[in-house]
């Protein structure tokens, strides 16, 4: 098997930022769900890089940080670090996790190999909290574009994961499918492109052409949180989003555009929460991330 076509599946069993337990049990749930055969079944090269150490979340807050946010920046140095490896294989990872702040480790494994790097973010909401804005609810997970940004006030071990500051620039950065608009309370975040939840459900794959056209044809990462969808029609997103969200066809329908695109690198599926979901919403979930990496 060519390894330049062959996706590595990289779990990561982590629910240290999040807001509570259950995402570090996706990456097996996912797994026992049939993805790796049905990956394989749709023509896609793919090989099971294994897990990363499990990180179970705890209350564990030093005086003015995030919650557990050292073991949070560890666990991404370790996440970069394979990522990193996997790239230099030349294979591409899918990374399942696990929380959103996953991405930002993806994302400084990418970007140190291309300068260059876009982000398509997949996502009910924009991740730009800070923790200034946040005092009583520490929790990396909704702050993970905010730290690639090196927005001003983010937490500084975590914004200086990478090779450079900030990893990202907002030139490169597509908001895709979010129903919540109003997170950059600052107005710092000059994204490439928003394209929100009623323009995707609309028109979904001309949508996903328009979240492309916007990284003018640069490597990018492809970030999905299943909170994009509505909780109420597949409901397996840790944090769900009722009645608002987009739905399984629509996001498949976009996910397929996306997932054909030629700079695609690396995939992160993360916020799948097996305690809230069955088998047959995690069968579903499999579904989606084929539907994306077999670009049908």
């Amino acid at each position: 098997m060519d390894s330049t076509s062959t996706w590595a599946v990289v779990g990561v069993p982590s629910s240290a930022a999040a807001h509570s337990r259950g995402l570090e049990k996706a990456p097996a749930a996912l797994r026992a769900a049939g993805l790796l055969d049905a990956l394989s079944d749709a023509g896609v090269g793919v090989r099971d890089d294994g897990d990363l150490p499990t990180a179970t979340w705890r209350a564990h807050r030093g005086p003015g940080e995030p919650n557990d946010a050292e073991r949070v920046t560890d666990g991404l140095h370790e996440v970069r670090d394979r990522v990193g490896a996997v790239l230099d294989r030349g294979e591409r990872p899918l990374v399942i996790g696990g929380e959103c702040t996953v991405t930002i480790g993806v994302v400084a494994a990418v970007a140190e190999r291309h300068p260059e790097v876009a982000l398509v973010y997949v996502d009910g909401g924009q991740d730009l909290q800070l923790p200034p804005d946040h005092p009583d609810e520490p929790i990396l997970d909704s702050m993970g574009v905010a730290h690639l940004l090196d927005l001003p006030g983010t937490w500084e071990p975590l914004a200086a994961l990478g090779h450079r500051r900030p990893l990202l620039d907002g030139g490169g950065l597509v908001f895709f499918g979010y129903s919540d608009g109003e997170e950059d309370t600052h107005g710092l975040v000059p994204a490439a492109a928003r394209i929100p939840v009623d323009e995707v459900l609309a028109a979904p794959e001309d949508a996903a052409r328009r979240a492309l056209a916007a990284t003018e044809d640069a490597p990018f990462v492809l970030h999905l949180d299943v909170d994009v969808l509505d909780y109420l029609t597949l409901p397996v997103a840790d944090i769900p989003t009722y009645g608002r969200g987009l739905d399984p066809a629509a996001l498949g329908r976009a996910l397929g555009v996306l997932g054909s695109a030629p700079g695609l690198l690396a995939m992160v599926c993360a916020e799948v929460n097996p305690d809230h979901a069955d088998e047959t919403a995690l069968r579903e979930v499999v579904t989606l991330l084929t539907a994306a990496l077999a670009g049908a």
